[in-house]
């Protein structure tokens, strides 16, 4: 590039812009680009357009490599972005793993979809008994069902099916691999199935048990507490034992005390 300034390190100007706009975490304007090196360069002079020019240059560089990026201007400022060829397959890695994370109400409203579709989502709401519009974007969102058309019933509601992403979340090569409702059915109702289920039923009451008792446990520790803080302090006493034991003691300590004195007066 013509009249790319070096910098004492080697760095080149054009790369120091570069590094900026890949490093900010959201578009960053030329006006800023061009205050943080001519404050912090002496020998240098540029200005916003000096930025821009240099922005086109690294483009044509990018272009001419065939790299999947390039820097746009969004929001007053420049950042780096992919190119639009390059948006399906992002669309897979950053929806990866979305796919794996539904709620128990998209399961169950991505199966109605499966099983009927193309189904409107009226007839979605019916099967479901309640709105599933909330549910229905979401699972647009996650790339797992589309819009295939229009019904032809009064309103031409929106049809929805699943796409080739929900086949590949699934593992399956087609809709009609999909395990039909009366093999579900023989898998819950097998054997081993039904010690699973028990096996966990098991488990829910034994950590329910635990966090029960760890509950009691808790409770009577803070009424213990409870007690001690509020309990007055108690006066010491003495046992009749130990008041006689006093008296007898203090008695030979007079007799003893006596015989001094009788010897004395001999």
């Amino acid at each position: 590039m013509k009249n790319d300034y070096q910098f004492i390190d080697g760095s080149r100007l054009s790369t120091v812009i570069e590094a900026l706009i890949f490093a900010s975490d959201e578009p960053i304007s030329g006006s800023k680009i061009r205050d943080i090196i001519v404050e912090n360069e002496e020998q240098i002079e540029i200005t916003t357009e000096t930025v821009s020019d240099f922005v086109d240059k690294l483009n044509e560089r990018y272009d001419e490599n065939g790299l999947s990026f390039y820097i746009d201007r969004l929001g007053g400022g420049y950042t780096f972005v992919t190119r639009s060829k390059y948006h399906y397959w992002l669309s897979i890695y950053q929806h990866e793993n979305a796919y794996r994370k539904l709620s128990q109400s998209a399961i169950e409203s991505l199966a109605i979809v499966a099983y009927r579709q193309p189904i409107t989502k009226p007839e979605v709401d019916q099967i479901r008994g309640v709105d599933s519009g909330y549910i229905l974007r979401q699972l647009m969102e996650k790339a797992l069902i589309e819009v295939s058309g229009r019904a032809d019933s009064p309103g031409k509601p929106l049809l929805y099916r699943t796409t080739k992403h929900f086949l590949r979340h699934f593992g399956i090569n087609s809709v009609s691999e999909l395990p039909k409702p009366r093999e579900i059915d023989e898998i819950l109702k097998d054997d081993d199935m039904a010690e699973h289920r028990q096996l966990l039923m098991e488990r829910q009451l034994m950590m329910e048990e635990l966090e029960d008792q760890d509950d009691e446990e808790i409770r009577e520790e803070l009424q213990s507490i409870l007690e001690e803080g509020n309990a007055a302090p108690e006066k010491e006493t003495i046992s009749e034992t130990e008041q006689e034991e006093d008296l007898d003691t203090e008695e030979e300590q007079n007799n003893e005390k006596d015989d001094d004195y009788s010897g004395e007066e001999e």
